[in-house]
């Protein structure tokens, strides 16, 4: 039984699905995606999720990132998966994720058909109430959690967190001071380090970093900034680094995914830009662009080499 019910806290790594040119899962670069999040202090792996291209993978694809994800962290911190939409195939895969030894899921919501309040928590109540693992609910897109439906998932022992991709900070700031500690709040906006300044204060303290995929030294210096208050730093990673990615982000659907990839081969970390329709490759002129912006962040902002042991 999972007694660490608990959700984890700081910097969540939230690595990609590698793909081959020929449109192939790469286990092995996923591995090296990985293990490059572990070597940088990221709290937690979350595979298979938005950022892993999660609706685009067939269950084998789905299966080898779980065991790859366990595997490359061995224990080192948890590792939770993502399930959602089909409330069957949630059901399927949050038994693989138990099977193959994750710590927890992340419930993406159900799609296209909109519930009722009480439709929304009987979703998530069952989802995880279906192992013992820890399960994280997702509200973003047409899901907005209402404080009758957190009371009824305040219940469930398996759910340890929220986490917010609608940005709504009214109901934030009701939900998070309705049930304070019973839930982990965790900030899930596309790049989370725009609003994490106004999170913090409402009782968040996780947050979903997209660019920690290939600049995570800089998402750590300004999280540490935001912590201790230091606005001249955080004001400078703001100008110089997260608006400027953030504006290019904003330019297509479908970047905050591709983005990733892209600024992964510039910064030298070869997965390749190959992603699953829907969702597109950056545009040239954009990626030219993120490859100043990338340039200039580590000219600013330069990774400190590790203090060596004598």
């Amino acid at each position: 039984m999972n007694t660490n019910r608990k959700a984890p806290t700081g910097i969540l790594g939230f690595p990609i699905a590698p793909f081959t040119v020929s449109n192939r899962l790469d286990p092995h670069m996923l591995e090296k995606n990985i293990q490059f999040l572990l070597d940088e202090g990221l709290e937690a792996i979350f595979v298979a999720c938005a950022a892993g291209e999660y609706p685009s993978l067939t269950k084998e694809e789905y299966e080898e990132m779980v065991e790859v994800a366990v595997s490359t962290a061995g224990g080192k911190v948890p590792v939770y998966t993502g399930v959602g939409g089909n409330i069957e195939t949630s059901l399927e895969l949050a038994k693989v994720s138990a099977d193959k030894g994750a710590d927890g899921y992340l419930i993406l919501p159900p799609y296209l058909v909109p519930g009722e309040q009480a439709g929304l928590a009987e979703y998530f109540k069952i989802i995880a109430e279906s192992t013992d693992l820890n399960a994280i609910v997702y509200q973003r897109d047409n899901v907005s959690l209402s404080i009758s439906a957190l009371e009824a998932l305040a219940e469930v022992p398996q759910v340890v967190g929220v986490k917010d991709g609608l940005g709504n900070m009214e109901l934030n700031t009701l939900l998070t001071q309705t049930f304070g500690k019973r839930f982990g709040w965790l900030n899930g906006m596309p790049l989370a380090e725009v609003t994490m300044p106004a999170y913090v204060p409402l009782g968040f303290d996780s947050y979903s970093s997209a660019i920690s995929n290939y600049i995570p030294h800089i998402s750590r210096k300004f999280y540490n900034a935001v912590l201790s208050g230091d606005q001249e730093i955080v004001n400078d990673i703001y100008q110089h680094v997260i608006l400027p990615i953030n504006n290019i982000r904003r330019q297509r659907k479908g970047y905050a995914v591709s983005l990733i990839k892209a600024g992964m081969e510039i910064m030298g970390i070869p997965v390749g830009q190959t992603v699953r329709r829907p969702i597109l490759s950056v545009e040239k002129e954009h990626y030219a662009e993120m490859e100043t912006i990338l340039k200039k962040a580590m000219n600013r902002f330069p990774k400190e080499a590790p203090i060596q042991s004598i």
